[in-house]
């Protein structure tokens, strides 16, 4: 079954339908199409709440999935679908089925299923994970500002995402044993490219069009593409945000739902201590450590006795 879908970090609303494959959500323009246009990776998931506002479709419940990036609002076609699409989601992300939900026997037994697939499918993509290849070592050292480890198509929609970031990309190539470059220009609309990147034998690479252009390194692969296009193509750099806050997540035992929480800000809060007197240290911190739940007027008549 799809859900309708509404997404907030793509600063605009769109209707879409998504489906649920392994711990990754699908969406699709249309119930019909065989073909995603985005993808999530419940990876970065943070929580799940209750959206008590009401749909035009009456009968219809929402939910808001909080992701470390964002939030996106979910809308199931009515209340039993909710509860269980909340049972899908929690089992994909913490492999276990969820106990504060409201579900059916049978519905249960499907959510031991899912988990124990999904189990699974981690297991097998773990063990079957292709060994590193032949450019791993040589690119350490010399990897361009620009490369980034997803696929063609996710390449695309970074580039299509951030156009202020740049318009070209070295990522790696689908046979695992070269590099690629995809590019993004606009001509009514987004115009992509892929160049392959080889390794030569004896050194260097080489960019595999027409002309074959040698280049001794990455960077000068890039460098080459520059100047060919007259500097039209730049290198995309997307500048990563860190946290500014330190958040956790906790959960109510009462209805099973998660929070994100903000640690407190302030110092860290420290014993008092005074300037050890010499031939006393060992003693003192001895005392100190053992004492530290007593009231602080204690602490100190017992460190000044020691230090008389």
């Amino acid at each position: 079954t799809k859900y309708r879908f509404c997404s907030l970090w793509l600063q605009v609303a769109r209707r879409l339908w998504t489906c649920l494959c392994g711990n990754t959500l699908y969406f699709f323009n249309t119930t019909k199409d065989t073909s995603y246009v985005e993808k999530l990776d419940l990876s970065g998931f943070v929580s799940l709440i209750d959206d008590p506002s009401r749909d035009r479709n009456l009968e219809a419940a929402r939910l808001n999935l909080r992701m470390k990036d964002g939030e996106i609002k979910l809308t199931a076609p009515n209340l039993e679908a909710r509860e269980l699409w909340k049972g899908f989601l929690y089992s994909v992300v913490d492999l276990a089925v969820p106990t504060s939900l409201t579900l059916l026997p049978g519905q249960l037994h499907m959510l031991k299923e899912v988990v124990e697939k999904e189990k699974m499918r981690r297991k097998a993509r773990v063990s079957s994970r292709a060994p590193s290849s032949p450019l791993s070592l040589p690119l350490v050292g010399e990897i361009p500002a620009c490369f980034r480890p997803v696929s063609r198509t996710e390449a695309e929609v970074l580039l299509e995402r951030h156009p202020d970031c740049g318009n070209m990309l070295l990522r790696p190539g689908r046979d695992g044993s070269s590099l690629a470059v995809t590019t993004r220009q606009d001509l009514n609309g987004s115009v992509f490219r892929h160049y392959r990147v080889t390794q030569k034998q004896q050194g260097g690479y080489i960019i595999d069009v027409e002309n074959p252009i040698p280049c001794p390194t990455l960077h000068d692969v890039i460098n080459a593409l520059m100047e060919k296009t007259a500097g039209t193509l730049q290198p995309f750099i997307l500048e990563e945000p860190y946290e500014e806050n330190i958040t956790f997540v906790s959960s109510n035992d009462e209805n099973g739902e998660r929070t994100l929480h903000s640690a407190l800000s302030g110092p860290l809060s420290r014993a008092p201590s005074l300037p050890p007197k010499q031939g006393t240290t060992h003693l003192m911190l001895h005392s100190f450590t053992q004492l530290h739940l007593l009231p602080f007027v204690h602490i100190l008549r017992l460190l000044q006795r020691h230090m008389i």
